[in-house]
């Protein structure tokens, strides 16, 4: 197997493993309000979640910026709990009209580049002595796009589902999801403080 192969399958895992918990958790707490034909919408959101975490995972993996570990460590919580906390206002009338706010893509983006400095230090124990990291890197963003787009379209799948099949009113769907999404954050934000 390719080193472009093998990296591409590190990044597609590490994003579908428990590890990453705390980045499906964000994930989950962007995309709660969404339905599976809201994807285009949700599109732009999560590209400027991706364009952060991207550019600060290739900065970081390079070595052009450091940052302290456990700082980012306690930050990638941080960022999942404003984002959860943010759901809990949830109207439908606020949510049309957040649609084409672009301050929550700006937020997005911002956290965004903290998961990327999180996902760096995963990639720079994998690329050990390897000679070139920009295939590797390139190989790793995109396996890690790819399992992202995925965890999306099942959260998507599972929010149609409960809220156009089992008829679950969207605002309930939205509390529970973001009430789950605190309960699991805080004990991780408290244990790296």
């Amino acid at each position: 197997m390719s080193s472009f192969n093998t990296y591409l399958i590190l990044g597609f895992q590490h994003i579908l493993n428990l590890q990453a918990i705390d980045h499906l958790l964000f994930i989950l707490s962007v995309t709660c309000m969404y339905r599976l034909y809201d994807f285009k919408k949700l599109l732009l959101l999560i590209t400027a979640f991706t364009v952060g975490h991207s550019f600060t995972l290739a900065l970081a993996t390079l070595q052009w910026v450091h940052f302290s570990q456990n700082l980012i460590e306690f930050l990638i919580p941080c960022t999942i709990l404003i984002s959860a906390i943010s759901n809990l206002g949830f109207t439908e009338k606020k949510f049309k009209i957040n649609q084409r706010q672009f301050g929550k893509y700006w937020m997005v983006a911002g956290f965004g580049l903290i998961h990327g400095l999180g996902f760096s230090n995963y990639l720079q124990s994998l690329l050990g002595k390897e000679v070139s990291i920009l295939t590797p890197l390139l190989a790793f963003n995109l396996g890690l796009e790819i399992g992202q787009i995925i965890v999306v379209l099942l959260f998507l799948s599972i929010a149609t589902l409960f809220v156009e099949f089992f008829k679950t009113q969207s605002r309930t769907y939205i509390l529970v999801i973001s009430g789950i999404i605190i309960g699991l954050t805080l004990p991780m934000l408290l244990e790296r403080l």
